[in-house]
């Protein structure tokens, strides 16, 4: 009888071929963790935009109605500061001075300036 001819992988290529699967998970999770944190970080400072839209937008209202500016108090007592999804607001002692904003397992404190006759609040890190 002659020589079989066998075919297949041998025990060392399977070792490689799962060798080089695994450095090629291990990577692209590293790069999947790093996308979701900037979309978080992204979220939130879009976030901050809208906080400092919704101020401007209320002090614009107030400024052009019959009643004309009146106080910042009045002012952050119109503007929503609750964002939809998964935004989540906690104000601190001084409800007008700032708070913390998250979006999933990001964080930012936030200043608030006061709005003034001539200028409307901003929320900023």
């Amino acid at each position: 009888m002659g020589c079989l001819n066998q075919k297949g992988f041998t025990l060392i290529e399977l070792i490689s071929v799962m060798i080089i699967m695994g450095v090629v998970a291990s990577v692209s999770i590293q790069k999947f963790d790093t996308v979701t944190d900037t979309a978080d970080e992204r979220a939130l400072h879009l976030g901050i935009k809208e906080l400092n839209i919704r101020e401007s937008l209320t002090w614009s209202n107030i400024k052009i109605s019959a009643d004309g500016y009146t106080t910042d108090v009045d002012l952050y007592d119109l503007v929503d500061p609750i964002l939809d999804g998964k935004y989540q607001w906690n104000t601190g002692p001084d409800r007008m001075a700032g708070g913390t904003l998250r979006f999933n397992t990001q964080f930012i404190a936030l200043n608030r300036q006061q709005s003034t006759e001539s200028a409307a609040g901003k929320w900023e890190p």
